[in-house]
C-alpha cells in the first residue's frame, strides 16, 4: 500500500550508510551520527556529576527533621525574605547575590554535595507546590495583581517575552498557571499549602504586603518560628542589610554569580519598586477584573481586596475548605 501524505505516524527512516571503495565492491558500515554521540557524551558526564555529588537535587533533596523551608510563588517575595533571613541568621557574613543560596540553600541550583555538608538546622528555599515532607515552612504569599506584574517583567528580564508583548496576553497565561518557570497557578500554589497547613504549628504564614509596611515585626516573627531570640537591634540590623536600596547596590555588583539572573538582561533590574501596590497603576482594568473574578475570594480571605471595594474577610484560623471550589 502506498502512502500518498508521507510515511504513517511512527515510521523512523533507517539512518544513512556510509560507504568506502574496497577493490571492485562498495561495502556499506554503520556509522553512528553525532546526534548520537552527543547524547551519550552528555549522560557520561551527567553520571560523573551524580558520582561526586555536583547535581542538583531539586524535590528528591534527602530532608532532615530539623529543616525549615521558605516557600512562595516565583515572584511573591522569597529573595527579599530569604536576604532578611541570612543578614539575621548570619550577621558578620557579607549576604550577596553570590552567596545568597549557599546560605539560604536552594536545592535548585546549588550541588548535592554542598546540601549534605551544610550543618543542621538548615534553611532552605523551596518554589514547589505542598510537599508534605517539609517538616517546616515559612509561607510567603503576595497579592496576585502584584505578582502577575511581577512576572511580566521577571520573563522581560529572561528574555521570554519582548518588550512589545501586551500585558493583556499576559495576564490569561498567568492565570492558567502558564507564566512560573515551576507550575502551577498562583491559587494551585497557594491553597495547596493553606489547605494542609494553615493553622498548626509547622506552618508560618507571611504577607509579602506586611513585610513591606513594617519588616521588623515581621523577622520578628520568623525569629521567633526559627526558636531565635535576637535583640531589636539585630533585627533592625539585618532589615537595613536587606533593605530595597542597598539589595539593588548588591545586585549591581553580584547578580551575575546569581543563577536566577546571571543569563538575563541587565537592563531590566530584578529588585524593582519593591513596593505592594504597582498592580493600581501598570495592570489595565479589564486585566485586574479577569483575577478578581478568577481568584477574588481567596484573595479577601489573604487580605486583599477587590479594587471595587465589595467583599471583607479576614485571615481566620482554619482555612475555609469552600474555597477550593472556587474558579481555576
Amino acid at each position: 500500500m502506498g502512502y500518498t501524505n508521507g510515511p504513517p505516524p511512527g515510521f523512523r527512516r533507517p539512518e544513512p550508510k556510509a560507504t568506502r571503495s574496497d577493490g571492485n565492491c562498495t561495502i556499506g558500515f554503520a556509522r553512528r551520527s553525532e546526534e548520537e554521540t552527543v547524547p551519550m557524551t552528555r549522560r557520561i558526564i551527567a553520571g560523573c556529576r551524580m558520582a561526586l555529588g555536583l547535581h542538583t537535587q531539586g524535590r528528591n533533596l534527602t530532608i532532615r527533621p530539623d529543616d525549615t523551608f521558605v516557600v512562595s510563588y516565583g515572584k511573591s517575595g522569597t529573595t527579599w525574605t530569604c536576604f532578611l533571613i541570612a543578614n539575621l541568621v548570619y550577621p558578620d557574613r557579607r549576604v550577596t547575590f553570590a552567596n545568597i543560596n549557599q546560605l539560604i540553600l536552594d536545592p535548585d541550583s546549588i550541588p548535592k554535595r554542598t546540601l549534605v555538608r551544610a550543618p543542621s538546622p538548615r534553611i532552605l528555599k523551596s518554589h514547589y507546590c505542598f510537599e508534605p515532607r517539609y517538616p517546616r515552612v515559612i509561607y510567603v504569599v503576595r497579592d496576585p495583581r502584584d505578582v502577575a506584574l511581577s512576572q511580566f517583567h521577571m520573563n522581560r528580564k529572561r528574555k521570554v517575552i519582548g518588550d512589545n508583548y501586551p500585558i493583556e496576553n499576559w495576564v490569561p497565561r498567568f492565570l492558567e498557571g502558564q507564566t512560573s518557570v515551576y507550575p502551577g497557578s498562583w491559587r494551585e500554589h497557594v491553597t495547596s499549602w493553606l489547605t494542609a497547613r494553615q493553622g498548626r504549628p509547622n506552618l508560618l504564614l507571611l504577607r509579602y504586603e506586611d513585610l513591606a509596611s513594617d519588616a521588623e515585626r515581621e523577622l520578628a516573627r520568623i525569629a521567633s518560628f526559627l526558636k531565635m531570640n535576637p535583640q531589636p537591634e539585630q533585627i533592625a540590623q539585618a532589615v537595613s542589610k536587606s533593605s530595597a536600596d542597598k539589595m539593588r547596590q548588591l545586585e549591581k555588583a553580584t547578580a551575575h554569580l546569581w543563577s536566577t539572573t546571571k543569563d538575563t538582561r541587565r537592563d531590566i533590574p530584578f529588585v524593582r519598586s519593591a513596593k505592594a501596590g504597582g498592580w493600581r497603576s501598570e495592570l489595565p482594568p479589564a486585566s485586574i477584573a479577569a483575577i478578581e473574578t478568577a481568584w477574588g475570594p481567596l484573595m479577601r480571605w489573604l487580605g486583599y481586596e477587590p479594587s471595587s471595594g465589595r467583599g471583607a474577610a479576614g485571615q481566620g484560623d482554619d482555612f475555609p475548605a469552600s474555597l477550593l471550589g472556587a474558579a481555576r
